[in-house]
């Protein structure tokens, strides 16, 4: 454990900014290393031959002092080997990174061979589909170079198969440090496919896609999770499942991991003890099937942890030797940073390594500490998911600035149904190409136990306070660290014993008899100590009710709903809207003045990551926020206005985003994609010297005309309108051509144009006659934003008028067929 660690703080530290001292640091500890172990030899050596050859009885405990110097020696050994092991893995791997991560650092043009490590996802831009490429040889400027790194490749048209070597051309582009890629690549022509995946690999390929064709006619819960709990394939999970199963911390019911390999292991187990086969035989079997196992649901950070976890269980079965969870773990971590120290920044690989830490630390001692309460089998169930959600709650925080307060009673009645869904699924997958006539009825027995599991999911995600909003960033994983290990350490202080409860009952009239005899003593013989202990009690509660009981009163009917859909940001006298699109994460739609107050609004609807940023033109009150909002969020792609005025902020812009590692890209009408949840369009984008010329509005540059107007469409049904600041020429020119085409019409809500001014299109609101107009406004602003005419518009269309000058930031939710409004 202690060499485990020291390879992942290692490991973590030396793929960020200090990369370039990998080298260093590997010599450093080749030498280091070799000094500790050369000195514990010696010290070895000379202990025994100082030592009499015969001890009296008395000595007995010195003699155990010195034996236990040993393993001490022999761990700092060990670690220091497993640092130089990391350093040289970095080393050589960012040698062999380094052509891949020069080209994408110049944007160039290249042409990458390399083969296809991931299955495919929808592409943040367009219909195309996008897909990871571990390259191999990258061509640039007539030169091959050998490379090494994962590149994401966007491209039209359906991806090619996993496992497959493809060529792609197209330009680099440079991506943040972490776990994932190293560049993006938009694939400028088709992807040529130069050999086939293994016939291994095709026939894993046959059976995921034999289980999606038997699937197809189940219900919608069970079309999504069959395949997500037997193969890990979760493209048609709904999304309400998906977002309940978030928050009740269920998502690793379909996160292939350690879970899925002891129930397959257990249950190969179980029919090579019935068919009484030997030791060697057991151990080759299980091990071939989980090799298979890992190509069927793929190599995933926390499947290869699993994988190899295993490997080491089975190493210890093969010796006859008694298999110990923590090292096991340790050592398959270990092994796996080695080989590929980016891992360490993998939030799959951190968490899966934590929750298995959990079980296999925690779970056994608080299960005994619950026994004497709950008896064996429920203090065991009530252990698992609460030592799993105690070790992986921070990390899970830097994700999701919530804690799942439902997520033990929610596992507990879930997990039961875990084991007859991954053994039916897999069954049903392995059926599924050769007799899809008996995996249906297999993958129906399936879908009843996914079913129990998405009704547990909705029906406690549904509970009032599901989620606690908690404190992000590190103070706040800090906070729940603390707040972890005082519960554990109240839960875990008192040894169990069968007598608990009794001894409880006796203790505790004792306990209160003696501080009533206190009480008496201090108020009779120290009336000062009373009255200091009763002011200081009274400030502490005092204390507590200003800084917590009074800001959550002044707060009450201002907290932004859990379930919100769209929000508009109050920033005074600009532009901020929010469209959610997963948990933490949304769409933004312009980030206000310049100031800090989008990305605030931000971090108190809890969006750490923005799958799309939407700059509808280049106006300093749609995007002078914008370094707030990039500050400790993950954005993944920008769309921005065709024509770049004002130049000097349009270029302040762009140079933001190319810092931040965003791609970029000009908007055009008929643009389309999802982001997360939600699916967008480009309904209108003009660029060049037509805008320059026409509705420039009070800035003259034309800017305004050229907004980018967006249809969007939330999860849960919302159709949702952002205009930007389109002036009167700009709206009638958009009416005209969604009257032509019937998009968008009728829709839920509109982000009103301009801020309400009077340069508004009767046609277009007529058009769109939205349920609810959103105006974002400053208060008491010099340009009399809104004018009396333009609310009047919108009212007479039937449309509801939200004001951020009156309302402040304004979350929408969509419930049942109507739309709740919350104010704050």
């Amino acid at each position: 454990m202690p060499a485990g660690l020291v390879a992942w703080v290692a490991a973590w530290a030396l793929t960020g900014p200090v990369q370039g001292w990998a080298g260093v640091v590997a010599v450093g500890a080749v030498l280091a290393c070799v000094g500790a172990g050369t000195a514990a030899l010696l010290v070895s050596r000379w202990s025994r031959r100082s030592r009499p050859r015969r001890r009296p009885r008395p000595e007995l405990p010195e003699t155990v002092r010195v034996g236990a110097a040993r393993p001490t020696a022999r761990h700092v050994v060990v670690a220091l080997a497993c640092l130089a092991a990391v350093a040289l893995g970095v080393h050589a791997q960012a040698a062999r990174q380094a052509p891949l991560r020069s080209l994408a650092g110049q944007g160039a043009q290249a042409e990458l061979v390399g083969r296809v490590v991931s299955e495919p996802r929808p592409a943040v831009f367009g219909d195309g589909e996008r897909w990871q490429v571990a390259a191999r040889q990258v061509t640039a400027r007539g030169v091959a170079s050998s490379t090494a790194g994962l590149v994401e490749v966007t491209a039209a048209g359906a991806a090619p198969r996993y496992g497959a070597t493809v060529s792609v051309s197209g330009v680099l582009r440079p991506v943040d440090a972490g776990d994932g890629p190293l560049a993006r690549l938009t694939a400028a022509g088709p992807v040529a496919e130069r050999a086939p995946p293994t016939a291994l690999l095709r026939a894993t390929h046959t059976m995921r896609s034999a289980l999606l064709e038997v699937t197809e006619s189940l219900g919608a819960q069970a079309r999504g999770l069959v395949p997500g709990v037997a193969v890990g394939d979760t493209s048609r999970v709904p999304e309400a499942v998906d977002e309940a199963m978030r928050v009740t911390s269920l998502t690793h019911v379909t996160a292939v991991s350690g879970g899925h390999f002891a129930i397959v292991v257990a249950a190969l187990t179980a029919l090579c003890a019935l068919a009484r086969a030997p030791r060697a035989l057991r151990v080759g079997v299980v091990a071939v099937a989980a090799t298979g196992f890992v190509l069927l649901v793929r190599p995933e950070p926390s499947v290869l942890r699993a994988a190899w976890t295993c490997a080491a269980a089975l190493l210890a079965l093969a010796l006859g030797r008694p298999s110990a969870g923590a090292p096991a773990l340790a050592a398959a971590a270990t092994v796996l940073l080695v080989v590929d120290p980016w891992l360490a920044r993998s939030y799959g690989f951190v968490l899966s390594c934590a929750a298995t830490a959990g079980l296999v630390l925690l779970a056994g001692p608080i299960a005994r500490r619950l026994a004497p309460w709950t008896g064996r089998p429920l203090a065991f169930a009530l252990a698992v998911p609460w030592a799993a959600q105690a070790a992986c709650g921070p990390a899970l925080l830097l994700l999701d600035p919530h804690v799942p307060l439902m997520s033990v009673p929610a596992n507990l009645l879930a997990t039961p149904a875990l084991v007859p869904a991954t053994v039916l699924g897999l069954v049903a997958t392995l059926l599924a190409p050769w007799a899809p006539g008996a995996a249906l009825p297999v993958a129906w027995l399936a879908g009843l136990a996914t079913g129990w599991i998405a009704s547990v999911a909705q029906t406690f995600a549904s509970v009032p306070g599901a989620r606690l909003p908690w404190p992000a960033g590190p103070l706040g994983v800090l906070a729940l660290m603390l707040l972890t290990v005082a519960v554990l350490a109240l839960v875990l202080r008192r040894p169990p014993g069968e007598g608990w409860r009794r001894e409880w009952r006796e203790a505790a009239p004792r306990a209160v008899r003696r501080v009533r005899r206190q009480v008496r003593r201090t108020t009779l013989r120290h009336g000062r100590v009373r009255t200091a202990t009763v002011a200081g009690l009274a400030g502490v509660l005092l204390l507590a009710v200003l800084v917590v009981a009074v800001p959550r009163l002044a707060g009450a009917g201002h907290a932004v709903p859990d379930d919100w859909q769209v929000a508009a940001c109050d920033v005074g006298q600009g532009d901020s809207l929010a469209v959610r699109t997963g948990p933490s994460s949304a769409v933004v739609v312009d980030v206000g003045p310049d100031g800090a107050a989008a990305g605030r609004c931000l971090d108190r609807l809890g969006v750490t990551t923005v799958d799309l940023l939407v700059l509808s033109h280049f106006h300093a009150d749609h995007v002078g926020g914008l370094a707030a909002v990039l500050r400790g969020r993950s954005v993944t792609a920008a769309l921005v206005s065709p024509l770049d005025e004002p130049a000097g902020q349009a270029a302040a812009v762009r140079s933001a985003l190319a810092a931040a590692g965003v791609p970029v890209r000009a908007a055009a009408v008929g643009d389309v994609g999802s982001a997360g949840s939600a699916t967008w369009q480009v309904l209108a984008a003009v660029g060049g010297a037509r805008s320059a010329g026409s509705g420039g509005g009070d800035e003259g540059d034309g800017a305004n005309d050229a907004s980018v107007a967006l249809e969007l469409r939330t999860a849960a049904g919302l159709d949702v309108v952002a205009l930007g600041d389109l002036e009167e020429p700009g709206q009638e020119a958009l009416a005209a051509d969604l009257a032509a085409t019937g998009r968008a019409a009728d829709v839920d809500v509109v982000k009103m144009a301009h801020h309400g001014s009077r340069s508004q299109s009767a046609a277009l609101a007529r058009h769109l006659s939205p349920r609810v107009t959103l105006v974002s406004v400053g208060a008491d602003n010099a340009y009399g934003h809104p004018t009396d005419d333009a609310l009047a518009l919108y009212a007479s269309e039937g449309s509801a008028l939200v004001r951020t000058d009156e309302c402040g930031t304004a979350a929408l939710v969509g419930r049942d067929d109507g739309i709740g409004l919350a104010c704050g």
